[in-house]
C-alpha cells in the first residue's frame, strides 16, 4: 500500500499484493456482469442515465482486465495502460453526450420505477467493488485509474437514483437526461486527471 511518500517500494508492493489482485477480480466480474443487466434496464425504462452509468460499467470492467494484465509489466508500461485508460474514458464520455443530445431531439417516455430499481441494484454493486479498491486510491496512475472507474460509477447510481425522483414527481424526462451529461462531464473530467498522471510518470 502506497505511503505519503510516493515511493515506488511502496507502489510495487501494493502491485504484488494478492489483495489488490482480488479487489480487481471483483471489479471486473461485478462491472461486466452489472454492465449488461443496466443496459438492458436502461433500454426496458427508455433512460438515457442508465445507459451511460451502464457503460461504465462495462468501462470499468475492460479497463480493470487490463490494469489485472498490466501488474506483470514495468511501471513505464503500466503508466502507458493508465494512458490508454483515460483516452477510453475519454472516449465514452464523448459517446455519451453524443448519444444523449441525439436523445433529446427525439424523447421517449422514462418508466421512473424500472429506473429507480435498476440505479439502486448499480450503487450496490459499486458499494462492494468500491470498499476492496480503498487501500489503493493513492498507488500509481494505474492504480488511481481504477480507483476513478469505481467512484465514478457510485457517484452516477446516486445521480440516476435522484434522476429517477425527479422524473417521477415533474413528470418530464429532462433530469434523465441532465443527469446522463453530468455523468459524461464526470468521465471527461476523470479522464483528464488519468492522462494527467500518465503521462507525467512517463516523463519521469
Amino acid at each position: 500500500m502506497t505511503d505519503a511518500c510516493g515511493c515506488s517500494a511502496d507502489t510495487d508492493l501494493a502491485i504484488r499484493s494478492p489483495a489488490y489482485r482480488r479487489a480487481l477480480w471483483i471489479v471486473v466480474v461485478l462491472n461486466l456482469g452489472y454492465a449488461v443487466i443496466e443496459f438492458a434496464g436502461g433500454w426496458l425504462s427508455g433512460s438515457q442515465a442508465l445507459k451511460a452509468d451502464a457503460l461504465d460499467f462495462l468501462g470499468d470492467g475492460l479497463i480493470s482486465l487490463l490494469a489485472l494484465i498490466a501488474l506483470a509489466w514495468p511501471a513505464a508500461w503500466r503508466a502507458r495502460t493508465a494512458l490508454l485508460q483515460g483516452l477510453f474514458l475519454g472516449g465514452l464520455g464523448a459517446l455519451v453526450v453524443v448519444s444523449t443530445v441525439y436523445r433529446f431531439w427525439s424523447p421517449s417516455p422514462v418508466e421512473t420505477l424500472s429506473m429507480g430499481a435498476f440505479a439502486l441494484g448499480a450503487l450496490i454493486v459499486n458499494l462492494v467493488s468500491v470498499v476492496p479498491l480503498l487501500p489503493f486510491k493513492d498507488g500509481d496512475a494505474n492504480m488511481r485509474a481504477i480507483w476513478l472507474f469505481s467512484r465514478n460509477d457510485a457517484l452516477g447510481n446516486v445521480a440516476v437514483i435522484m434522476a429517477a425522483g425527479l422524473v417521477w414527481w415533474i413528470g418530464t424526462s429532462w433530469p434523465d437526461t441532465v443527469v446522463a451529461l453530468g455523468i459524461a462531464a464526470l468521465f471527461l473530467q476523470s479522464s483528464y486527471l488519468i492522462i494527467r498522471d500518465a503521462r507525467r510518470e512517463l516523463a519521469a
